[in-house]
């Protein structure tokens, strides 16, 4: 369904392409100093960590909220003004957040101010990944789409390695007086520099021509929910099963692995972070290739493919992970982070394709951002209950093989979007 249209410059798809850095770094910074914030806003106590990470939990379930209210605005007023007041949004939180007074300072208000500021940024981030997506896809050349839209999701790699450096500096050259009194600020102001320069910088991008070709032809829809929900409830249901199974693949493939490899006892806390710092390396080596693959023999049976591998490796991989044996964990972290970036990759492009430039970015929000909450937010957690219900260290590798099952048929349904391909929609 994607739109023919004039690619924009470079300059304005390079700008896009890396813009997904402050979204990832952001989210890595919050949970790698969760036990340092703990203690600055919520005074250390028994069960203060708990409640920073539940601000985590709380900011995360607002990203599809925030999708719906930035899709209405890049469906109606354009895609580059949603990317700039999401970006705006975000740099402001982050600012405000390093100069938060703490818990010594003013007590618990401290930690509602931090909760409101995550709050915001999960308002905003909601709208950043999908108009990133939307503006990668309208302005790249028909025949590299995939390639290019690929390109967000191993710039989210690239934010969360970020994160990990500067938090790991901060930590490593501060002393435990120096970080609790002013050093955890740093990673904040960091960010909200890196979220500035990424404004000032998308205020030179040029507007989507997809966009610009709906105003010319006045077809933008006055209300894109209602419009999206009445023409494309099929591509709604089909961007809702890809983005489920990119959830889950990459949430509980990669994401949850450090914490599977400490709770089941296999390595120890410093060896499984080095572990899933490679296996974020390798997502940013294999997505491009897939991407590139996507658009040389069509989205569906790159997914296709990645659903069945979906199915059929991730007990087997979690179970090597559980050995004990450093190598055999580090093979099943590299398998399962190759799948989850494989259909990351793809992911991207087959949800955005599956509606016209009209209301695409409401689609988006409509289809991927509860999935990724729902196969996301939760998946983790639930994996690491089951292993503890079941005693069954291979639990989370089920949790995938299940959704890859279940999704397959939608995959092998839905028509070829790539441009070019037997059954492209147009």
């Amino acid at each position: 369904m994607a739109q023919e249209g004039h690619p924009v410059s470079r300059a304005s798809m390079a700008i896009a392409a890396v813009s997904t850095v402050v979204e990832w770094y952001d989210f890595t910074l919050y949970l790698y100093i969760a036990t340092v914030l703990s203690r600055v806003f919520f005074g250390g106590t028994g069960n203060s960590l708990v409640i920073t990470l539940a601000g985590f939990a709380l900011a995360y379930l607002l990203r599809p909220l925030g999708a719906v209210f930035f899709g209405h605005i890049g469906d109606r007023l354009g895609r580059r003004r949603v990317l700039l007041l999401s970006m705006g949004m975000i740099t402001i939180a982050m600012l405000v957040s390093g100069l938060l007074p703490t818990y010594a300072m003013i007590g618990p208000a401290a930690g509602w101010m931090l909760l409101a500021m995550r709050c915001v940024i999960g308002f905003s981030v909601g709208g950043e990944y999908t108009g990133v997506v939307a503006y990668l896809l309208e302005g790249s050349s028909a025949r590299r789409r995939g390639l290019i839209t690929s390109s967000a999701s191993a710039a989210s790699e690239v934010g969360g390695l970020l994160a990990v450096g500067v938090s790991a500096l901060t930590v490593h050259f501060l002393s435990e007086a120096q970080l609790m009194s002013w050093g955890w600020r740093i990673p904040f102001l960091v960010g909200a520099s890196l979220a500035g320069s990424v404004w000032i910088a998308r205020s030179a991008m040029q507007e989507s021509p997809d966009f610009e070709r709906q105003r010319a032809e006045g077809t933008a829809p006055a209300h894109p929910l209602r419009y999206t929900l009445a023409h494309h409830r099929l591509g709604v249901f089909r961007a809702f099963a890809i983005s489920a199974l990119g959830s889950i693949t990459y949430y509980v493939g990669i994401t949850y692995v450090p914490a599977f490899l400490m709770s089941v006892g296999s390595l120890k806390e410093n060896a499984s972070l080095w572990l899933s710092t490679f296996a974020a390396v390798v997502v940013i080596v294999v997505t491009p290739f897939v991407g590139a693959a996507s658009d040389r023999w069509g989205r569906r049976p790159v997914l296709v493919l990645l659903s069945l591998l979906s199915a059929a490796l991730p007990i087997t991989m979690f179970t090597l992970m559980a050995s004990g044996s450093v190598t055999r964990a580090l093979i099943g972290a590299v398998v399962l982070a190759a799948v989850a970036a494989g259909v990351s990759a793809v992911g991207a492009v087959a949800t955005a394709e599956q509606f016209p430039g009209e209301g695409r970015l409401s689609g988006l929000a409509l289809g991927t951002t509860p999935a990724t909450a729902i196969f996301g937010g939760f998946t983790p957690w639930l994996s690491q209950l089951l292993i503890e219900r079941t005693g069954w260290a291979s639990m989370p590798g089920v949790m995938i093989a299940v959704v890859g099952i279940v999704v397959l048929p939608v995959l092998l349904m839905m028509p070829e979007t790539a441009s070019g391909r037997s059954g492209a929609s147009r």
